[in-house]
């Protein structure tokens, strides 16, 4: 008997750091790499897609103030929305997360990583910040109701060359690893999608709840009514 396929799956790195090379991509990656190693240790594939906010800044900056979604960052919302599984990273400034990656958020369907498994990690100069992550970033994504694993990763300066911090790098990633397995986000879209208030556009194009053939949205497509 043929053996079966090995799970694969997607894995949308969103790095809010400002310099090349950061601190903040370098703890993304290192969660990347570890649940790589764990998912092929469970038989399975995962694929990377890095999301550097940083290459977009102007583009977030345009839907922002018009929701012009350039080609570029309708490109990496797509990579977003197809993704299995999410590591978010950000530096911390004045004891919150980078606007950058806020801003990011802002511009999101609220329905886009609806069940997604999320990493959360933030970096900083200080100790002091560490409360960043579980008090701000967690709220964000819960808002976005996309489903944060229970391990945080924050890394102060102080923090790289603690064997502590890889001891809490392994436990995220295992925690990502089994909830992309699970397949969680697949079945609740399948399960449920229709109980969530979708904004237009957050099922790609596929909505079958929108009735476009009515009074208002003729006269919203410059239409009259008859």
């Amino acid at each position: 008997m043929d053996n079966p396929a090995q799970p694969a799956f997607e894995l949308a790195i969103i790095s809010a750091g400002t310099s090349d090379p950061s601190s903040t991509r370098l703890l993304a990656d290192r969660i990347a790499d570890r649940s790589c190693e764990l998912a092929a240790c469970h038989g399975g594939t995962v694929t990377s897609s890095v999301i550097e906010l940083r290459e977009v800044s102007a583009d977030i900056s345009t839907a922002l103030v018009s929701q012009l979604i350039t080609s570029k960052l309708q490109e990496v919302i797509a990579t977003l929305g197809e993704s299995d599984g999410i590591i978010a990273s950000t530096p911390v400034y004045k004891a919150a997360p980078s606007g950058l990656l806020t801003s990011f958020l802002d511009i999101l369907d609220d329905d886009l990583i609806i069940a997604k498994p999320v990493v959360l990690a933030a970096t900083a100069g200080t100790a002091r910040h560490a409360l960043v992550v579980d008090e701000q970033m967690r709220s964000m994504f819960a808002y976005l109701r996309a489903l944060t694993v229970p391990t945080s990763l924050f890394a102060a300066a102080e923090d790289w060359g603690d064997p502590a911090l890889n001891k809490r790098i392994d436990r995220a990633a295992v925690e990502l690893v089994l909830l992309m397995e699970s397949g969680f986000a697949k079945k609740i879209r399948d399960a449920s999608w229709e109980n969530y208030q979708h904004e237009y556009g957050s099922a790609g194009g596929t909505e079958v709840g929108i009735d476009l053939d009515t009074d208002l949205m003729r006269l919203a497509a410059g239409g009259s009514v008859a």
